[in-house]
């Protein structure tokens, strides 16, 4: 970490960070439908994700979530639930950690706005789930959509999630 001149700590970098980064991201359901954002900036730019982004010092996850929703998209949801915790791991070509998230997900609906790309989205797609599997994204990310829809279908709501709003 940098030193300003008064000699207090200053922010860490999102590249190569000494520590990871707690992020919290969104699969937001319409009808049935997931949105889908591409990315405007690294890591992964240019490919199809969730929409979040960074969770701010002194700034709860769910509060985070809320605000990098509105701030990338101008929307905003109803969090049905938790749909997992991941590592994003990003090495160079000499394998040192270039970029290291540690993403809380959470599943919901669109319950205010329509999405508009903001900075850090450079498109927004609207993916009917029955065209999920033909759609250019990871594996991973299908099988958590998924999951979240399924949740979703069920009724599954995480009380955990209820506790923090």
């Amino acid at each position: 970490m940098e030193q300003d001149p008064g000699g207090e700590i200053g922010i860490m970098g999102r590249e190569y960070p000494e520590y990871p980064i707690v992020g919290v991201s969104a699969i937001i359901f319409k009808d049935k439908a997931v949105l889908l954002v591409r990315r405007g900036q690294e890591p992964g730019k240019g490919r199809w994700s969730l929409p979040g982004g960074v969770v701010e010092l002194g700034e709860g996850h769910l509060e985070a979530l809320e605000r990098e929703l509105r701030e990338e998209l101008s929307i905003k949801i109803e969090v049905g639930g938790l749909a997992g915790v991941f590592d994003k791991i990003f090495r160079d070509g000499k394998n040192r950690v270039r970029y290291h998230y540690v993403v809380v997900d959470y599943w919901g609906w669109l319950v205010q706005g329509e999405p508009a790309p903001a900075s850090d989205v450079s498109e927004v797609k609207v993916v009917p789930l029955e065209e999920l599997e033909e759609f250019e994204t990871d594996r991973a990310l299908k099988k958590i959509i998924r999951r979240a829809y399924h949740a979703w279908q069920q009724g599954t709501n995480n009380p955990d999630t209820n506790l923090l709003k």
